[in-house]
């Protein structure tokens, strides 16, 4: 039976970390070509759907962890606040997996993203997985620390400001149209990322309610690399819309 080694979570975690700060040093100053951002003249070849991308992508942040836990001889149930936050990561990458992709309308998705994107998955899916299954020690009263109650409840927030703002951006296109126009309604109306803000509020709860390195590095992460696309969003929308309103922010309302 696979074993708890501290070391490899440090380490991890730690690359974790430096992924992050490489992504913010790639991505700040140019935004990652895809979507919105991608060349004029790119060639079609060389793409996947985007249904298709994103259930790929997706898949195994939520299978490694359900792999790992079915590894685990005998399974562990114990204590209940580990249960939960593990949950709540694969509740967050079931969604992502089997329900986002079969609604989305983006364009279709290059293969060297999604090979990079799958691989991240990969890694990080372990990570928080091993980390949650075989390592975290919790106290028998963890659901009811402040950290667990106020993470729990960010997370929460988190993910409904994400999925509510992903629906608000569905129903700006019609099947088939793949123009872009400006988002309204919900938090749109203060920031121009507001599915961002959501999933970086997501994380950070995440990694308050589980108090741990794996989790934080994974919210840092999450910071470094969808927040210089927020950015590069909020500039384009301004640049390509002259009726677009100044008063929105780029991620976080009333700040940036």
């Amino acid at each position: 039976s696979m074993q708890c080694f501290p070391s490899l979570v440090l380490a991890l975690s730690s690359l974790l970390g430096a992924l992050a700060l490489l992504q913010l040093s790639l991505y700040l100053r140019v935004p990652s070509r895809y979507g919105k951002h991608e060349e004029r003249l790119c060639r079609p070849q060389g793409r996947l759907p985007a249904r298709c991308a994103w259930f790929v992508q997706e898949l195994p942040s939520f299978l490694v962890p359900a792999l790992l836990l079915a590894l685990r001889s005998p399974p562990r149930l114990e204590p209940l606040g580990c249960r939960l936050l593990c949950c709540l990561f694969c509740w967050h990458y079931f969604y992502r997996t089997f329900i986002y992709p079969f609604f989305t309308r983006g364009r279709p998705f290059p293969l060297q993203l999604l090979f990079f994107g799958t691989l991240f998955c990969i890694y990080n899916g372990f990570l928080q997985g091993y980390y949650l299954i075989y390592c975290a020690e919790y106290p028998n009263d963890w659901c009811t620390d402040i950290r667990f109650t106020s993470g729990l409840l960010l997370f929460l927030l988190g993910m409904g400001i994400n999925i509510h703002s992903d629906l608000l951006l569905r129903q700006l296109r019609k099947p088939g149209e793949v123009t872009y126009k400006i988002p309204q309604g919900g938090l749109f109306t203060y920031v121009s990322g507001a599915n961002y803000f959501g999933e970086i509020v997501e994380w950070f709860g995440f990694a308050i309610a589980t108090w741990s390195l794996p989790a934080f590095a994974f919210a840092f992460f999450t910071l470094c690399c969808i927040g210089p696309r927020a950015y590069h969003h909020h500039r384009y929308y301004l640049k390509t819309f002259t009726d677009y309103p100044k008063s929105r922010k780029a991620l976080i309302p009333f700040v940036f």
